[in-house]
């Protein structure tokens, strides 16, 4: 018996979400007229038919409530509002919690013709792979001295003779404390 119940609550619910989507979009077709019949009109023309003072002659305590009404456009709301920040020293006041307030386009930080190895897409590979052969190619005067300087030897050397393994010191007992690990204990 509770299938048709929750067919019935399904249809109810999904005729209700139909009328909301047709109001939001009769909703947003009015928006744009009046927001298209007021892109060709000029800003004065707009504040005087909304009756509405002049945003950038705002002074403290003036209602900026008039600018949000959605027939106003945006570009109006905005310039009220930047006036409003400006004149409000709470709003204007930055607090210093700002993660990312720090200006971090300052040019007067940039070397000028500054090279780097970092290629985009490939890192420092290249870099990488020069100091990589570099240390692998062979130097040619050490070697070339290191056989100049040996004296030529005739008769083979004795063998030497068989030294007793040296016992590795013991190391050292690390007297650091080892990390307490939390115990938690549940009755019953």
């Amino acid at each position: 018996m509770t299938q048709p119940r929750d067919f019935w609550s399904r249809r109810k619910a999904g005729v209700q979400a139909e009328t909301e989507a047709e109001q939001a979009a009769v909703e947003a077709q009015v928006i744009a007229q009046e927001q298209a019949a007021l892109e060709d009109k000029s800003d004065a023309e707009i504040l005087a038919e909304l009756n509405l003072p002049d945003p950038d002659n705002l002074q403290a305590g003036d209602d900026v409530t008039g600018f949000m009404a959605r027939a106003v456009p945006d570009r109006l709301r905005r310039r009220a509002l930047r006036r409003l920040w400006r004149l409000n020293p709470v709003l204007a006041n930055v607090d210093g919690l700002v993660d990312y307030g720090e200006d971090y386009t300052d040019a007067s930080c940039v070397i000028e013709n500054l090279q780097t190895a970092y290629q985009v897409g490939k890192g420092m590979l290249a870099h990488v792979e020069t100091l990589a052969l570099e240390a692998e190619e062979p130097d040619d005067e050490t070697d070339d001295d290191l056989v100049a300087e040996e004296p030529p030897t005739a008769e083979p050397e004795p063998a030497a003779e068989p030294q007793l393994a040296e016992a590795a010191p013991e190391p050292e007992p690390d007297n650091t404390p080892t990390p307490r690990r939390m115990r938690f204990e549940f009755e019953g």
